[in-house]
């Protein structure tokens, strides 16, 4: 059976007519979501800030009132600015941890481990090849060492350098060296 094209149930021109409409109907939603903040904004505003009365008012009351307004913005400017140290602590410790979780997380992608069913027998056969046995004694594979080999092998006999660079200088002891090599 060969594949066929699924064929659309709407026409294009029906799909860009909907298209159209949805663009129509999200860009009216967002200018309502436009308004709705500017009144949220005006009439936050006018809670928080009443227009001020200063008609009227002499020398005095009017320093007053100034040094008031100037108390509050005092108060509203260390606000600002402690909420702006939180905010720039709260930034740099989330960077810091986005970048342990980057170390953590390492370069390569760990691959999935599968879970495979060895014997132990079988582990045993692969490390040990042929030399499998039922009992195993871990002692008897390892290399016996003597303390008289590992004191000869100490005692080398330190000798005058500059004899030895003498006795290969030139070609003769180029030639003693091609011997020894053969």
């Amino acid at each position: 059976m060969p594949e066929q094209e699924k064929k659309s149930k709407i026409s294009a021109s029906r799909k860009l007519m909907l298209k159209s409409l949805m663009v129509a109907k999200a860009k009216e939603e967002l200018e309502q979501e436009l308004a709705d903040k500017e009144d949220e904004k005006e009439k936050y505003l006018s809670e928080k800030a009443p227009q001020l009365q200063t008609s009227g008012m002499s020398f005095a009351e009017l320093q007053e009132l100034c040094r008031e307004l100037h108390a509050k913005i005092d108060v509203v400017d260390e606000e600002r600015y402690d909420i702006e140290a939180k905010v720039l602590h709260n930034t740099r410790e989330i960077k810091d941890l986005n970048i342990k979780v980057l170390d953590l997380r390492g370069k390569f992608k760990r691959p999935t481990l599968r879970r495979v069913r060895v014997s132990a027998d079988a582990i045993l056969r692969s490390l040990l090849g042929s030399k499998h046995k039922v009992s195993m004694d871990l002692r008897a594979n390892l290399k016996s060492v003597k303390k008289e080999d590992t004191e000869k092998e100490k005692t080398v006999e330190v000798s005058d350098w500059r004899k030895n660079v003498e006795a290969m200088s030139g070609m003769e002891g180029r030639k003693k060296m091609f011997d020894a090599a053969q």
